[in-house]
């Protein structure tokens, strides 16, 4: 219980880093099209040809070892999947009645961002933020059980599982315990994004 804190707030951070820096480069894109459009897609590409967990640990050891580093770097290593599914969805909406007709009224461009396109592009981008925060706890608690995580005895759920690895014949609760935590936040993370899926599309 007391490890819930840290490792849940080190994979909201994962999750903001993520869902904004990858929401931002994903509506210029899917916005502006043409060379942006091109440029920033190729370096999406590029960051999703490199596994997550790898590319993590490649800004760890830029960034240096600690729960908020981890966090940060597993919220960059998840900008491209944000960015592909907020630029589908801009571009989609870009294309509507409603944002041709207040372009041909003269409305700035900020304007109609701000009000018609982010609006009803964010939808599919939340269902994916809640999804990609159970893929998050997972990494974060990979990293963590890997020792980049905060140094003992800070409480992770990750360093909780690698520190009872040595116990399990007297006391596999040390491990068993925060393993079923881990699980249970992943599940729930899942049915909470099918449930915002489907509210969307309902929409």
């Amino acid at each position: 219980m007391h490890g819930s804190a840290t490792s849940l707030a080190a994979t909201t951070v994962a999750v903001l880093v993520g869902l904004s820096v990858g929401s931002f480069f994903g509506l210029l894109a899917g916005f502006i099209r043409g060379f942006v459009d091109d440029a920033i897609m190729r370096l999406m590409d590029v960051l999703l040809a490199i596994p997550s967990l790898l590319l993590s640990l490649a800004l760890i050891t830029a960034l240096g070892f600690g729960t908020l580093n981890v966090a940060v770097a597993v919220g960059l290593a998840s900008i491209a999947t944000f960015s592909r599914v907020m630029r589908a969805e801009v571009l989609s909406v870009a294309t509507s009645v409603y944002v041709e007709a207040a372009r041909v009224s003269g409305v700035r461009w900020t304007t109609i961002l701000r009000r018609h396109v982010l609006p009803n592009a964010a939808a599919p981008v939340v269902a994916l933020a809640a999804l990609e925060f159970g893929v998050m706890v997972l990494a974060i608690s990979s990293l963590s059980f890997l020792g980049f995580g905060a140094p003992p005895p800070a409480p992770e759920w990750g360093s909780l599982v690698s520190g009872g690895r040595d116990y399990l014949a007297v006391a596999w609760w040390l491990t068993t315990l925060p393993g079923l935590v881990i699980v249970a936040v992943v599940l729930s993370a899942n049915r909470i994004a099918r449930a915002l899926e489907r509210d969307g599309g309902a929409r």
